[in-house]
């Protein structure tokens, strides 16, 4: 299964490679800062063609023409993002990805997530652990204070701002450094790979965070909520991943602050 879905993955990158005229395509969907091309929408349309041919009993759950389907009736459900990290891709910033999670009975089982820029391929298989380009990869090993911090600040959500940037605030003192690259899936890859230390947050969708989580998770990472709790994968919420010492620190730090996730 993860060798035909990563033919799969590698030919939707080839998609994403292939733009020539991306500045002509795009589409604001809720305002300048969300955007789509028409590169997401034919990925999609090329993954939600192959990825049900291979297992036709799936359910598919992908960003551009998602609606609110009773998801819970599917054994198998494909979560898909086409390109996460669009607004990269528009600008020619080359941090996009293709994202593809594969969830059963509400647990994700395989993870797939392909920069095409770079040729990288992350996978992960539940209990087999997780790769990159077919080599085995662990997360760092290193504490909050010698790691980098990845943080996520989707602005069309307007009223998690000021509580995105007082997690920044309160952590910012915490660690090595501070980045952020606008892919949460290829952010979560690079907590795998034991490129950074930890990376949070305040909201994401299910498709941004599907598959890098069990890649996180294979490698070796905590993945939760911010609050701590389990991720859902039926609705948006926080993303909190880090080697297991940064995720200790960070979950002490953000109850210790009282009112900083309310």
């Amino acid at each position: 299964m993860l060798n035909r879905l990563s033919e799969i993955v590698l030919q939707a990158g080839a998609i994403i490679r292939s733009a020539r005229d991306i500045g002509q395509s795009v589409h604001e969907k809720t305002g300048h800062r969300d955007l789509v091309t028409k590169y997401d929408t034919m990925v999609q349309a090329y993954l939600q063609r192959e990825l049900t041919a291979l297992l036709p009993e799936a359910g598919f759950m992908g960003e551009e023409g998602f609606s609110d389907t009773d998801w819970s009736r599917f054994e198998w459900l494909f979560i898909v993002d086409p390109i996460d990290g669009t607004t990269n891709f528009v600008q020619g910033f080359h941090n996009s990805c293709v994202s593809v999670g594969l969830m059963y009975k509400g647990r994700m089982e395989y993870g797939l997530v392909y920069n095409p820029y770079d040729g990288e391929l992350y996978t992960a298989q539940r209990g087999k652990g997780a790769w990159l380009n077919g080599a085995p990869i662990h997360t760092a090993d290193r504490d909050l204070e010698h790691s980098l911090l990845i943080f996520g600040s989707a602005l069309y959500y307007r009223e998690l701002v000021g509580q995105t940037l007082a997690v920044f605030n309160r952590l910012f003192p915490l660690v090595q450094d501070i980045r952020r690259f606008g892919s949460a899936a290829l952010d979560l890859c690079y907590l795998a790979a034991g490129k950074a230390g930890a990376f949070y947050e305040c909201r994401l969708c299910p498709w941004d965070y599907a598959a890098g989580s069990l890649i996180a998770e294979e490698a070796g990472c905590r993945v939760t909520q911010m609050t701590g709790e389990p991720l859902r994968f039926d609705h948006k919420c926080s993303v909190l991943a880090g080697s297991p010492r940064a995720w200790e620190r960070i979950s002490e730090v953000l109850r210790d602050e009282k009112g900083v996730l309310e």
